[in-house]
């Protein structure tokens, strides 16, 4: 694959496309919201629900790496854009689905809102890979 001919317009096509101020702005927003996410547990005070304390650190580390691959190489990441929705909607769903009396209003409120933004951050990186692909 890496011999084809039309791999390097390719992939210069998706570095464009991720040159843009827009799309910069919205990696730079998952990227915000991500570390939210991660450190959301301590900022809005649910530490001791420790199965959602874990959850939305890992959700909100990996958003956060996601985030820096689109934003430094969006032309070998695109493929896994679709993964940032994914992580969103789980997010939503987290305080009902994760075990431990995850459901309280910090908790639900929080993970909701962020979840949301993370959703459409993703769907706007989503967007912007399938765009290219025509």
């Amino acid at each position: 694959m890496e011999s084809h001919p039309d791999i390097m317009s390719m992939r210069e096509k998706y570095e464009m496309a991720a040159a843009k101020p827009a799309v910069q702005v919205a990696e730079g927003l998952t990227l915000l919201a991500g570390l939210f996410l991660a450190l959301s547990p301590w900022i809005v005070g649910f530490t001791g629900i420790g199965s959602l304390t874990v959850n939305n650190l890992v959700t909100g580390l990996a958003v956060a790496l996601l985030s820096l691959g689109f934003s430094s190489a969006f032309g070998r990441m695109y493929g896994i854009a679709w993964t940032a929705p994914l992580i969103g909607i789980w997010t939503i769903l987290a305080p009902w689905l994760v075990s431990g009396g995850a459901a309280t209003t910090r908790t639900i409120v929080t993970n909701v809102i962020v979840g949301a933004i993370i959703t459409v951050l993703g769907l706007i990186a989503l967007g912007m890979s399938m765009a290219r692909r025509r």
